[in-house]
Parts: structure tokens; C-alpha cells; sequence
């Protein structure tokens, strides 16, 4: 599968951010969090359960950035953007439901994951589509 150069930009994008962002979270999670105003102690617990998923994310990034380059890695690359990128505003959202309406950052967060999710639907909108049926000679006959 050759990928076109939105395609590309759409997993570029999407891998930096999820490497940048997964990568602060695992390695730095109390300047990460202190940047959304949200203060966190040095409890070790906390911190594991935040590190963990940053690593995930980081590595989703990694997986999408690999995409670009290795034809193995893509369709695994493409359903790693999508997923992460239509998740965590999903998630989100559930959040302002259910908790209500939080700080400004986290909004601007929201914000940037939905650009980030519409660029990926709109890029890989033909790859979503399910393929035709085949047809003509392939009919297996019972004799």
C-alpha cells in the first residue's frame, strides 16, 4: 500500500504529537501535568499509572512515524492514529459529561485532538470505505 503525501502528513503529525506528548508524559509527568494547572505529589502509584499510559502513547507514535517509512507497518500505523486520535476526545467528551467542564488547557487539548482525528478521517477516508465484493469467476461448484 503506497501512501499519498497527505497520508503521510496525517501520520507525521499524528505520530509527533503522540511521541511528544506520550514521551513528556513517561519521563516527566509532573512538568506535564503542571503545565494543565493539575499539581500532582511524588506519590509513586500516581506516577506509574500516569507513566504507563504515556509510554503507550509514545510507542502508538512511534508505530505511526514507522508507517510512513515501512510498507509492513502502515495499515498497523493508520489504525494506530485513528484509534488514538478519535479515543481521546471520545474520552474527553465522556469527561465533560460525567465531570464537567474542565480548565482551559484541557479544552485546548480537546481542540487539538478533534483537528488531529478530522485530519486523519478526511486523510485515510478511502482505506475506511469496506472493499467491494468480488465477482466473476472464482465460484466454487459442490459436484
Amino acid at each position: 500500500m503506497k501512501l499519498t503525501r497527505f497520508e503521510k502528513l496525517a501520520l507525521g503529525l499524528s505520530g509527533v504529537t503522540a511521541l511528544g506528548i506520550g514521551g513528556f508524559i513517561l519521563t516527566a509527568p509532573l512538568a506535564f501535568y503542571a503545565s494543565y494547572g493539575i499539581a500532582l505529589g511524588p506519590d509513586p502509584d500516581l506516577l506509574s499509572e500516569l507513566r504507563a499510559p504515556g509510554a503507550g502513547l509514545a510507542a502508538f507514535g512511534l508505530i505511526m512515524l514507522a508507517g510512513i517509512v515501512n510498507g509492513a507497518l502502515r495499515p498497523a500505523s493508520i489504525v494506530a492514529a485513528l484509534t488514538v486520535f478519535l479515543a481521546f476526545p471520545a474520552g474527553r467528551l465522556v469527561g465533560l459529561v460525567a465531570d464537567g467542564v474542565p480548565s482551559g488547557g484541557i479544552l485546548g487539548a480537546l481542540g487539538i485532538e478533534l483537528a488531529i482525528a478530522a485530519l486523519c478521517i478526511v486523510a485515510f477516508r478511502r482505506r475506511l470505505r469496506p472493499a467491494a465484493p468480488a465477482t466473476g469467476g472464482n465460484r466454487v461448484s459442490a459436484v
